[in-house]
């Protein structure tokens, strides 16, 4: 019984969020009028990205820091694709190498700045968020390129549609309906950032985020893990620039959308259970946060207009829903950090 009591503590922010996910998206499928396979890939598809920038600002958060720059390196890493995946067959797959390499160099980036310029996170990630949209819009003055359309349709959709597209297969049977998108996340978590989280870098950046101090004076490398986490970042950053030209197979330097992405990214690591203040939580409760905003957006789409609440399918009113239901939904996730009385109690 203690142990399952201990269980819940030290993981109530990921339930938490899986318990909102499931009551808002459950919620959208039971107004959904065709709801199905088709739809879930079309879901999943319009969630990844924002996915992949949540898990990319997770990472420094657990070393006590926030990174304004992950949506600009985002925007960055798209514009880069444009130009490097506009090929076929292995100069694609070396586009991608390229731009995740991209990707992971801004983390490492901005790690340098925190670590050797001794400047606190939020303002060092400010300015070199700027610095990337600058190069963003250095490449992509204009949206443009024209990534391969088969590879862009095989890679932002199923099983079946991929095995097509080439002349792999026709049918995969019952596995043929799996998103490519959630294979993509899959292969992300267990190849990266599991093996992240056990090694002694990872370890180590939970260890900064609950007593900097007290990790330095227990061995802790303390720059390398702040360095190695900003680079994760990053990479996970260019996770998302990838994905995205793979959907839209352009790029645009879009300053906007990627101060919305950076804005979006913090709500869902603390709708994740991840706390602020460092130290404690992980990129799966952030999954589950990111999924849970973009499931808000959902149920817009499906209220029926001539209903009691058809009110709220008006566009004009939807921004203001969405933040109600979005302050509520942080609210929930960062109650247990409001709680306590003392901040050591979140990492026991």
């Amino acid at each position: 019984m203690k142990t399952i009591r201990l269980y819940l503590s030290q993981n109530a922010g990921l339930l938490l969020a899986i318990g909102m996910f499931a009551v808002i998206y459950l919620t959208y499928v039971s107004m959904h009028p065709h709801y199905g396979m088709n739809v879930v890939t079309q879901n999943i598809n319009e969630t990844l990205a924002l996915i992949f920038v949540s898990m990319a600002q997770t990472v420094p958060v657990l070393v006590g820091g926030l990174d304004l720059s992950v949506g600009p390196l985002m925007t960055l890493v798209n514009c880069f694709g444009s130009v490097v995946m506009a090929g076929t067959g292995g100069s694609i797959a070396l586009g991608i190498i390229a731009a995740l390499a991209l990707g992971a160099a801004g983390g490492f980036f901005n790690g340098c700045i925190v670590v050797y310029g001794r400047i606190q996170p939020i303002i060092a990630t400010l300015a070199t968020g700027a610095i990337y949209i600058g190069l963003a819009l250095f490449l992509r003055p204009t949206p443009g390129g024209n990534v391969n359309g088969d590879f862009s349709w095989a890679f932002t959709n199923d099983i079946n549609e991929l095995g097509l597209t080439y002349g792999w297969f026709d049918d995969a049977g019952i596995f043929g309906v799996i998103p490519i998108q959630f294979i993509i996340l899959l292969l992300i978590i267990v190849v990266v950032w599991i093996p992240f989280r056990r090694s002694t870098l990872g370890r180590g950046c939970y260890a900064i985020g609950s007593a900097e101090g007290a990790a330095y004076m227990s061995g802790v490398r303390v720059n390398r893990s702040k360095l190695a986490a900003f680079t994760l970042g990053g990479f996970f950053a260019g996770c998302a620039g990838v994905y995205l030209t793979m959907q839209m197979g352009s790029g645009n330097a879009d300053a906007p959308q990627a101060a919305e992405y950076t804005l979006r990214s913090i709500a869902a690591v603390v709708i994740g259970g991840t706390s602020l203040f460092g130290g404690t939580g992980g990129v799966i409760g952030t999954i589950f946060g990111a999924m849970v905003l973009r499931s808000i957006s959902f149920i817009f789409r499906v209220v029926p207009e001539d209903s009691a609440f058809g009110f709220v399918a008006s566009p004009l009113l939807q921004p203001l829903f969405e933040g109600i239901i979005l302050l509520l939904a942080v609210s929930l996730g960062a109650a247990r950090v409001f709680r306590v009385r003392n901040r050591l109690s979140l990492f026991t």
